[in-house]
C-alpha cells in the first residue's frame, strides 16, 4: 500500500521486509490550467486552455549539500541532459504541455548505481520561459511526486502538493538522499520564484 506524505515527512526507502529499494521510478505529475468561463453571450463561451510547460529535473548534490560537480551533465538530468553518465537516473523526456493522464514527467533512478560522491537527488520542476509567458504555480493544479518500486511495478509513497503557489515559477519537490547505506525520501515542496529557467534553481546549490 501506497504511503501518502505530508510537506516535511522523511520517509526510508525499505519495503516491510526491511529490504531497500534499489530500482525506483520518480513520477511527477500536475494537470495544465483548465478553460475559465468568461465574456461572450451570457458567458457561454469558454477560453482555450492554457498550455504550461513545465520541466521535471534531477539535481545532484555531495554531502554537504552542494551540486558534486560544476559539470551540467554531471549535476543536473533535465531535458537537455536526459541520461547521467553512471547510469544511475535517466530522464523519460519533456512534456511540454502537462496534458494527459497519469505522469507527467518519469524519471529512472539506479540507487545501485548513483556514483559514491552523490549523497542528495533533489526533484525540482521550473515552469520554461514563465517570465515571458505571463505564468506561474498557480495556474497548476493537483501537483505530486511518487516513488514506484520498479521491481514490482507498485507505488511506494506519493506526496501531493496543497501549498498556495501563486506567482512561483519553480518547485523543489522531494529529495533522495543517502545516510549511511540507506537511502530516504523527504517530502519539500518548497516554492522558488524566479526560477524561468533550470539554472536559477541549481545556483541555489552552489
Amino acid at each position: 500500500m501506497s504511503i501518502s506524505l505530508s510537506k516535511g515527512q522523511k520517509i526510508s526507502l525499505k519495503k516491510e521486509n526491511g529490504t531497500t529499494l534499489r530500482r525506483i521510478m520518480v513520477g511527477l505529475g500536475w494537470d495544465e490550467a483548465q478553460p475559465s468561463t468568461g465574456g461572450g453571450l451570457f458567458g457561454l463561451f469558454k477560453s482555450k486552455p492554457v498550455d504550461i510547460d513545465c520541466d521535471a529535473s534531477a539535481i545532484l548534490c555531495g554531502q554537504n549539500g552542494k551540486l558534486a560537480s560544476r559539470d551540467t551533465t554531471l549535476c543536473c538530468v533535465y531535458y537537455g541532459n536526459l541520461r547521467h553518465p553512471s547510469g544511475a537516473i535517466v530522464h523519460q523526456g519533456d512534456n511540454l504541455t502537462g496534458g494527459g493522464d497519469g505522469d507527467s514527467e518519469q524519471l529512472m533512478v539506479d540507487l545501485e548505481k548513483v556514483p559514491s560522491n552523490i549523497h542528495k537527488i533533489v526533484f525540482v520542476v521550473n515552469i520554461y520561459e514563465a517570465d515571458k509567458r505571463n505564468q506561474h504555480f498557480g495556474m497548476i493544479n493537483n501537483a505530486y511526486i511518487r516513488l514506484v518500486n520498479r521491481d514490482d511495478n507498485t507505488e511506494f509513497c506519493r506526496y501531493s502538493l496543497s501549498d498556495n503557489y501563486m506567482f512561483m515559477t519553480g518547485l523543489i519537490v522531494g529529495e533522495v538522499v543517502r545516510e549511511d547505506s540507506n537511502w530516504k525520501f523527504e517530502a519539500i515542496g518548497n516554492p522558488v520564484k524566479d526560477a524561468s529557467h533550470l539554472s536559477k534553481i541549481v545556483n541555489m546549490y552552489t
